[in-house]
């Protein structure tokens, strides 16, 4: 057979076996977005295992953050000055953020210090708390139309507050995991200088034990709003859904004035809440 012969007999094949290919997919009644929609339906929801980091990075001096800084999923720790995990108030943090600025793809291991401190809007974007040490995370913003936002990611045994809302502005927390917690996000009840505060949190995975997965303070302004929420191992649900508080500029502790939702502060309904 000559060269020119083994060309087209080759060329015959490629073309029989794309069309076989191609048959079968339409057989099937499968299209290219049926297979990216199924893709994507399989990973939507909080996540359900927490990540293995890429190695250890123990900080001694808190990081400044400004623009984008994505961690490579390395496990960034706290030693020297940065070595507690109590807590103590007026730690300083792992990460400080500026306004604007985005931490992604972080693991943040023992000690925590005071995790990460936002001092304006900011994303945190997949970022892990293996060991909460006096919180996760605060927002410490001043102006009313900062945007905090918290995408994917998880923590798991805080004492106390997993994130730390002190400043002005909204505060979105939407495909998070919580485990072993005591307040999921809280309003601060008695800083000195006080805010209106909006706090959303939807497509959220909560494994008990835990306390209170939102406080508001209602004399000031507060709102809460809950959407697909998830609660495992819960069959009794001591977790609190919403709790408002009247909160105080004295340093006091703040009244609680009860839980649940009301339409008004605490936005949402019983089907926005389900246990499993």
């Amino acid at each position: 057979m000559t060269a020119r012969a083994e060309q087209r007999v080759s060329h015959r094949r490629r073309t029989a076996r794309k069309r076989a290919v191609i048959a079968g997919v339409s057989a099937l009644g499968i299209t290219g977005a049926a297979i990216v929609t199924t893709t994507m339906l399989s990973t939507a929801g909080a996540a359900s295992a927490w990540p293995a980091d890429t190695g250890g990075k123990p900080v001694s001096k808190t990081v400044p953050v400004s623009g984008v800084y994505d961690g490579g999923m390395k496990k960034f720790y706290g030693t020297g000055a940065l070595g507690g995990d109590g807590q103590d108030e007026g730690q300083d943090p792992i990460f400080e953020l500026a306004d604007g600025a985005t931490l992604k793809n972080v693991v943040i291991g023992t000690p925590a210090a005071d995790g990460v401190h936002c001092k304006g809007s900011c994303t945190l974007q997949n970022v892990w708390w293996l060991d909460v040490g006096e919180d996760a995370a605060s927002f410490k913003g001043k102006s009313s139309s900062a945007q905090y936002k918290v995408i994917g990611g998880g923590a798991k045994k805080a004492d106390d507050k997993v994130l730390q809302f002190n400043g002005a502005g909204t505060l979105t927390v939407s495909g998070f995991r919580v485990e072993d917690f005591g307040k999921l996000v809280r309003s601060c009840g008695n800083c000195k200088t006080q805010y209106k505060r909006t706090i959303v949190l939807k497509d959220i995975d909560v494994v008990a034990p835990g306390k209170s997965l939102v406080g508001i303070n209602t004399n000031y302004g507060d709102t809460a709003t809950l959407s697909q929420i998830r609660i495992q191992g819960d069959s009794k649900k001591k977790i609190k859904t919403c709790t408002r508080f009247q909160g105080n500029n004295s340093g006091k502790e703040p009244k609680d004035l009860g839980s649940g939702p009301d339409g008004k502060y605490c936005r949402f309904s019983a089907s926005d809440i389900t246990y499993k």
